[in-house]
């Protein structure tokens, strides 16, 4: 089966819807959506999106603080010009009917607050539920639009690319066959790779689909070490992947152990309002050091009407497991959360492969560095996105619809139901070996076994494509593999400790030369 389109989008998230509905106008849309439509990592954000908005505050301001969280790895045009954007991203956002929060009855105030590494506050939210409302309007504008068709429960298995990409080989889970995408342009905003670990925040899809469909069609890949743990996440024997925003930090939360003692500013004078990876580490010392297997988050002093209103999604999941922290402190464990590397692109979204674009945490862009400043996650989707949309609608001429006949794939037919659990094993145990050996804290000889053990599973992993019938679950296993194997190599070419990348045989910053990104061709 084919399809010829215009612009292919790999992934419905905040980058491709924005992309989708910026490009509409000029040709035919599809979108790739793995599962359904709604179930992302945007979705799920909570905390808002960091954008200059009051003139307390200043571009420099946000500049400063991004160069900063991200541990001198940043690329300062492309912070510069991301922060310079904000504003009128924003725009878009209300202009496409996003309602922030407001201070004032007159809804002329936006009101914002205060992250981790943020010197002002700066961050716009719709409550405690940003992402979802965000991606609850821009899915139902992209649905309404003519030039945009969806595609749900169809997973990209591989790009097509003869050398320049012409689309992706995908497959439709609900015909149950194989499809063949043809397009002029291609993006791939397929979201991140948290589930290469075995605690994270984000949505059981986010395997690192897109970085390893880039990565074996021939694109760099960049400064996977930095995988950002979040250090909130609800620690409950029932609860699985649900965060504990960093705004409520913002608002005043504090960290304590399991004593009741607050413990952050004994590792760093922001305490809680420290940069991710600090808060991080801070905790798994703390965890260590007491033999505790979580720590609290306590906002127990802030007024109980104030904690309902503005953290409602919390509040409510909280209480479902037995917590009201509005009288008792939320107990907390790191997860890992956004992935700051991912494939490289230029500040357009432009990938080493011609008609390939990448946007969203599928990239590699320069803004983070070694570590995400809280909230700028949103904010380089939509500038991403916005680039990428302008790049591809100027340079429509120079690429012109593929021939369908240009790419034929044969995949295997064959199928073994009794072999299916020992690829659930492999899953578990890629996502085991790399909590427990490239995790929050890591060391040479933690990085060497887990290299070792992920060669023998990258070998049996395609060995499972080559010969049995195309799966969601193998093509899962096959792309978590390898992102697996390419992180695990990029914190092997790391001879320091630099942001949320901490090697205790290299606890320092390498000051004998300028810092560099982990680039794997």
């Amino acid at each position: 089966m084919r399809e010829t389109c215009d612009f292919l989008v790999i992934g419905s998230g905040l980058a491709g819807l924005s992309y989708a509905l910026k490009v509409a106008d000029r040709g035919r849309v599809v979108i790739l959506s793995k599962v359904a439509a709604p179930v992302t990592n945007t979705s799920m954000a909570q905390g808002g999106i960091a954008a200059v908005m009051s003139p307390d505050d200043s571009f420099e301001n946000h500049v400063r603080d991004t160069l900063v969280a991200g541990a001198g790895l940043c690329n300062e045009d492309v912070v510069r010009r991301v922060v310079e954007s904000a504003p009128a991203r924003i725009e878009d956002l209300l202009k496409w009917g996003i309602k922030f929060d407001v201070t004032d009855p007159t809804g002329n105030k936006l009101s914002l607050t205060r992250e981790g590494g943020h010197s002002h506050r700066r961050i716009l939210h719709v409550q405690d539920h940003t992402g979802q409302d965000i991606h609850r309007e821009l899915l139902l504008r992209a649905q309404a639009h003519p030039n945009i068709e969806f595609r749900e429960h169809s997973f990209a298995i591989d790009l097509i690319c003869v050398p320049r990409c012409i689309g992706a080989v995908v497959l439709d889970r609900q015909k149950n066959a194989i499809v063949s995408y043809f397009a002029r342009f291609t993006l791939l905003a397929t979201g991140g790779a948290g589930k290469t670990y075995l605690y994270t925040s984000n949505w059981s899809g986010a395997t690192g689909d897109g970085i390893a469909m880039a990565y074996r069609a021939g694109a760099r890949v960049a400064n996977l070490e930095f995988m950002q743990f979040h250090p909130t996440c609800l620690y409950h024997p029932s609860a699985r992947n649900f965060l504990i925003s960093e705004a409520m930090r913002g608002e005043g939360g504090e960290l304590v152990n399991d004593k009741g003692e607050a413990f952050a500013k004994k590792y760093h004078p922001l305490g809680s309002l420290a940069p991710r990876d600090i808060v991080a580490r801070s905790i798994d010392a703390e965890m260590k050091r007491s033999g505790a297997p979580c720590v609290f988050l306590d906002i127990t002093h802030k007024p109980a009407e104030m904690l309902r209103e503005r953290f409602p999604v919390i509040f409510r999941t909280c209480l479902e497991y037995g917590i009201d922290m509005t009288k008792q402190p939320i107990p907390v464990v790191p997860a890992a959360h956004y992935l700051c590397g991912g494939v490289v692109t230029n500040i357009d979204g432009c990938t080493d492969i011609p008609g390939l674009l990448a946007a969203g945490e599928t990239a590699c862009t320069g803004l983070h560095g070694a570590n995400r400043l809280a909230s700028n996650s949103l904010l380089e989707c939509l500038v991403f996105s916005e680039n990428a949309a302008r790049f591809s609608i100027a340079n429509l001429d120079a690429f012109p619809t593929p021939t369908p006949a240009a790419a034929d794939v044969g995949l295997p037919d064959e199928s073994d139901e009794d072999e299916m659990i020992v690829i659930t094993h492999m899953w578990e145990e890629i996502r085991r070996l790399m909590w427990n050996y490239v995790g929050i804290v890591r060391s040479n000889r933690r990085l060497q076994r887990a290299k070792h053990r992920l060669e023998n599973i990258l070998a049996e992993s395609q060995d499972y494509y080559g010969h049995m019938r195309v799966h969601p679950d193998i093509i899962e296993l096959r792309n978590l593999a390898l992102v697996a194997d390419l992180t695990v190599q990029c914190a092997l070419m790391r001879k320091e400790s630099r942001g949320i990348h901490y090697n205790i045989d290299f606890p320092t910053l390498d000051e004998s030369r300028t810092a560099q990104d982990s680039i794997l061709p």
